[in-house]
């Protein structure tokens, strides 16, 4: 891998500001999923390691918390300074571990980067209250503090924004952090903590441990010393974890499973909603969890609708996401290959047709041709189960009170799409839909300013905004009486 910096290439830990490898020497090996080629080793740690790490973040925040918002802000100004100074870098080591065509992962640099820009200016106004006093003598105020040692575990689907929209508003908040990056994608997590430490963060305040899910999580979760857990991944890892916490009655936010309706109403601009379908259908790969899962189709327009979409998906450039023009990178791994065969050979015994793809793509590997499933119905396993793959299946309905009853059948909450001009069923529509985000005329919703995170078993809590610092501080009330002496 050729990089303008080498440094940015790290096969160690970081561990209170120290580059440290596993206590047993144990390695991970990190593979390109376009070509299978290991590109490096990380350390395998377990708790010991973990559990060091919290020590550091723990007395790391001792004096992080007292130090002012403006040395914080400044500090995170300029790791999102350096982000943006070595996005390139960045992005090819995330292209290479991920898979992502590198247009994508220099979006993606430029994303997380944003939550660091965001988070950096929302330091300076973390702002309590004063409350009216029902005593003459006492006055009532609000202060809110930083929590203390943080936690995060983050995906391999988005290996640098997952990491920076956690731990910025962590950092500026005033806590210190220990985060696990999956063990598909360490190295972008590893390259940002190179550039955290010429930031300037003092040891202990930021630190990136590779290794173990298991072993890091349950020391994690078990650790009275972490007082708050930061997820993003699966439902199921999700509230596992969130039993785990419960011992030690930590604050947690997760962000989860999702199953996104993408509704296309007839009197909907189809070309537009086209474009949509490919931003959220099939941007990396199809594998985000707010990735339009379910796409539902006015009846009226369906045949028409399915017909342009083939034409647009039929333009997408499968390879490499090295080489120029590639718009849909490799799955992750095999399973995915499994799971993407699985939901197509279950839709078709129940009827439905492949119009476009449909099978694993001429190059090998884990690529897979992007496909269209028309004629699917609420009885098959697309309808219930998050496909994480290049796969979209249009569903057929006639009124709105169907389509509704239909794409809140699910027991997951995160984002939701339709595509209208009606000014009466936006609003009926946007308010019935069960989740926490909603994309009207758009397949693209995800911005620092803006909350993100989802309802039912999709989640609690919210990242991004202004919001998105509330889930790293505590709320203490100050009552002060005897001001009449």
């Amino acid at each position: 891998m050729k990089l303008q910096d080498p440094n940015l290439l790290k096969s160690q830990c970081y561990i209170d500001s120290v580059w440290v490898n596993a206590d047993n020497d144990q390695t991970i090996s990190v593979t390109d999923p376009a070509t299978g080629e290991t590109i490096t080793s990380v350390p395998k740690c377990g708790s010991n390691e973990t559990r060091r790490a919290v020590d550091a973040a723990e007395l790391a925040f001792q004096d992080w918390h007292k130090k002012t918002a403006k040395e914080r802000s400044v500090l995170l100004r300029r790791w999102y300074e350096l982000m943006i100074e070595h996005k390139e870098d960045l992005a090819l080591i995330m292209t290479r571990e991920q898979g992502k065509p590198l247009t994508e992962a220099r979006g993606e640099i430029d994303y997380a980067a944003s939550y660091i820009e965001w988070f950096a200016e929302e330091t300076r106004r973390v702002y309590g209250e004063t409350i009216p006093s029902p005593w003459e003598s006492a006055r009532l105020l609000v202060l809110r503090q930083p929590i203390g040692v943080a936690a995060a575990i983050t995906p391999w689907n988005f290996p640098a924004a997952m990491i920076t929209r956690k731990a910025a508003p962590a950092l500026g908040a005033g806590c210190t952090i220990v985060v696990k990056p999956a063990s598909q994608t360490p190295l972008t997590a590893l390259a940002i903590a190179e550039l955290a430490h010429r930031a300037g963060f003092p040891p202990g305040v930021f630190n990136v441990v590779t290794g173990s899910a298991a072993d890091i999580g349950e020391e994690l979760t078990s650790n009275p010393k972490v007082r708050k857990l930061s997820f993003t991944g699966s439902t199921e890892i999700g509230s596992q974890l969130m039993s785990e916490s419960a011992a030690t009655v930590k604050k947690v936010s997760l962000e989860l499973g999702g199953n996104a309706p993408f509704i296309v109403f007839d009197d909907a601009d189809l070309d537009a909603a086209v474009e949509g379908v490919i931003i959220s259908k099939y941007r990396n790969t199809g594998q985000t969890c707010v990735c339009a899962n379910r796409i539902y189709v006015h009846d009226k327009v369906y045949d028409i609708f399915a017909s342009k979409l083939a034409a647009a998906v039929a333009k997408l450039k499968v390879g490499p996401g090295t080489e120029d023009g590639v718009t849909q990178g490799p799955l992750i791994d095999m399973r995915a290959v499994d799971k993407m065969e699985s939901h197509i050979n279950d839709a078709t015994s129940k009827g439905a047709k492949v119009i476009l793809g449909g099978k694993r793509h001429k190059l090998g590997g884990s690529f897979f041709e992007p496909t269209i499933l028309t004629g699917v119905t609420q009885q098959m396993m697309v309808a219930q189960d998050e496909t994480f793959g290049p796969l979209a299946p249009l569903f057929r309905f006639e009124t709105e009170e169907e389509v509704i009853a239909h794409a809140n059948d699910t027991r997951f909450g995160l984002a939701a799409y339709f595509y209208s001009r009606d000014i009466g069923r936006i609003w009926r529509v946007g308010e019935a839909l069960e989740y926490g985000m909603v994309g009207l005329n758009t397949g693209r919703i995800s911005t620092e300013v803006a909350p993100f995170g989802g309802v039912k078993a999709s989640g609690i809590g919210r990242e991004g905004s202004r919001h998105g610092m509330d889930e790293y501080l505590e709320i203490k009330y100050f009552c002060m009486d005897g001001l009449d002496r």
